[in-house]
């Protein structure tokens, strides 16, 4: 980590041990009466990118089932450019864990990138009526 001259942390890499699932940037309607980014429009772009890597075991509906933890590190700016990065934590019988790591690069510091938010979510798998079920495991 490095600091930069506004004194927040910086990373000198992104997550190796994650995967890119999303790449976004906010816009000016996005905004809170603040001119930051709505927390909740950060949250409904962390589920959409919690939700990709599990839709790989579940080969069908998925629902959010809870937020297990969600960390609000620094504000996003409009401009932003956002990425999302995504690792499987816990597989259970009907539900996976995910953890999700957004960074910042501002729009003035191209290439530096600022740990903005991170969260756990967890997904069900679902059938065509909304119940869980099971998920079937892939063999080794």
């Amino acid at each position: 980590m490095t600091t930069t001259k506004d004194s927040r942390q910086t990373v000198a890499a992104l997550p190796k041990d994650a995967e890119l699932v999303l790449k976004v940037i906010p816009m000016p309607a996005d905004c809170n009466q603040n001119g930051d980014i709505f927390g909740g429009w950060v949250m409904a772009q962390v589920d959409l990118a919690g939700a990709v890597l599990p839709a790989r075991y579940v080969n069908g509906r998925i629902a959010t089932v809870a937020v297990n933890e969600f960390i609000f590190k620094q504000p996003v700016k409009v401009g932003d450019i956002l990425s999302f990065f995504s690792s499987v934590t816990r597989i259970g019988n009907t539900s996976i864990t995910v953890k999700v790591e957004v960074f910042a690069e501002r729009f003035s510091m191209q290439g530096v990138y600022l740990k903005v938010t991170e969260a756990n979510v967890t997904y069900v798998a679902i059938d065509s009526h909304g119940k869980p079920r099971t998920i079937e495991r892939k063999p080794a």
